[in-house]
């Protein structure tokens, strides 16, 4: 009788892949951001990037970081975990886990506490020293969401085609 393979990914590298894919649907020319939402169950219930909403073309809006804030992206683009949550299969993401390569914005973090989302897994959170960002961590841990950040046994997982 052979064993098992030995060099599969785990569960939290698995589902982190889906989001760094999903991220590479992003049209955004500095930041790609993807989420995953998981089951109790590890079943995956929602995916999304940053993008523009449904409809508003992304040739025709601002991708641009700086200037005057309406001709900027900021006011347009629906962050990843919005979109995952927005895209979600199930009427209820109580109990489940979110993957996202960056930690969630303050905004981001209402919707997730809003939506009963229980932990939060997240790659990079090189924005922490921000107001925005510390906000989210303050609310995400008085509504009892955990938060871990993963750190990867490989460096890369490498998709052929």
């Amino acid at each position: 009788m052979s064993s098992k393979r030995q060099d599969y990914i785990s569960w939290d590298e698995y589902f982190m892949g889906v989001a760094v894919l999903s991220s590479m649907r992003s049209k955004d020319p500095n930041t790609q951001v993807g989420a995953c939402i998981v089951s109790p169950e590890k079943k995956i219930i929602g995916v999304g990037y940053n993008g523009f909403p449904i409809g508003c073309s992304d040739d025709e809006l601002p991708w641009d970081r700086d200037g005057n804030w309406i001709e900027t992206k900021y006011p347009y683009v629906c962050h990843a975990e919005l979109n995952a949550i927005l895209n979600s299969s199930l009427p209820s993401l109580k109990g489940a886990t979110l993957y996202v390569a960056l930690f969630p914005c303050n905004e981001c973090a209402k919707a997730i506490i809003q939506v009963g989302i229980k932990k939060v897994v997240y790659l990079s959170n090189k924005y922490k020293d921000t107001d925005a960002t510390k906000a989210s961590v303050k609310m995400l841990e008085a509504a009892g969401v955990e938060l871990q950040e993963l750190k990867p046994v490989k460096s890369e997982i490498v998709l052929k085609f």
